[in-house]
């Protein structure tokens, strides 16, 4: 065995890992957790046992921040996709547009949303006896809602990977996270710091998340909160599309084959 060897290889790797792409993941996911956990934990402690149902609750969320990754992943991993296979210079050589591709990967994402969702059920029905249909008709609308954000987060990651390429891959898992925090996912936003709220406020899923606790806890359904989503939804969805078709102009002026 040689020590020189060893030494040779653990540089490459070394080497590898000290880019900045992968170095962020060492911080950025200890963090997310932290974070994510530590708030719900505080959430809990605070209320003690003063929380009705609080495994469906979050159980319930759970399946909807798995609708917003999946609208997210399957516009920001196909892209990766085409770009693994070489394929990305290929598919926009021929009579497709960009919008044709766009309509497709969410029309693609939101069949999936469907399997995730009944196949969630299932195993939290069969693991737990649970079911979180309880939510009742509020259940579609609130789809409809995450899906919109996974659309927004997904082409906001897009856009930046067609730009700088494969250097950016870790966008399609990391950006998603980055919102989870202040989206109050499995704690109220009055868990939050003032500032966290002031942020949570401004993100169309914290909206879904405070309906989804209002309503399992024997609220009504609030129209305000669908509203808000669905503006802020419409408003950031609108300018995250402009922002991938002018990143996708700006590359293919400078070559889409660079990014392969």
């Amino acid at each position: 065995m040689s020590f020189k060897r060893i030494w040779g290889v653990f540089l490459r790797y070394y080497y590898y890992f000290s880019k900045l792409d992968n170095l962020a993941e060492v911080f950025y996911w200890p963090t997310i957790d932290i974070f994510l956990w530590g708030m719900t934990s505080v959430w809990i402690q605070r209320s003690e046992s003063g929380i009705p149902d609080i495994a469906i609750i979050i159980l319930t969320a759970l399946v909807f921040w798995q609708i917003l990754w999946r609208s997210n992943y399957e516009i920001t991993v196909n892209i990766l996709q085409e770009f693994w296979t070489r394929n990305f210079v290929n598919l926009f050589s021929t009579p497709l547009k960009l919008s044709e591709w766009m309509c497709s990967v969410m029309l693609v994402g939101f069949s999936k949303i469907w399997i995730t969702l009944g196949f969630s059920a299932l195993l939290i029905w069969l693991l737990f006896a649970l079911n979180i249909f309880e939510i009742g008709w509020a259940i579609l609308p609130y789809i409809a809602m995450m899906s919109l954000s996974g659309w927004v987060v997904g082409f906001l990651s897009g856009g930046v990977m067609v730009y700088f390429g494969q250097r950016m891959q870790m966008l399609a898992w990391m950006a998603p996270f980055l919102f989870a925090p202040f989206s109050a996912v499995f704690y109220p936003v009055s868990a939050l710091p003032p500032w966290g709220q002031a942020i949570g406020w401004c993100l169309p899923t914290t909206y879904v998340f405070e309906g989804m606790r209002s309503i399992l806890s024997g609220g009504p359904f609030s129209m305000h909160y669908f509203l808000m989503s669905f503006l802020l939804n419409m408003l950031f969805l609108g300018g995250v599309l402009f922002f991938f078709t002018r990143m996708f102009q700006k590359s293919r002026q400078k070559g889409l084959s660079r990014l392969e």
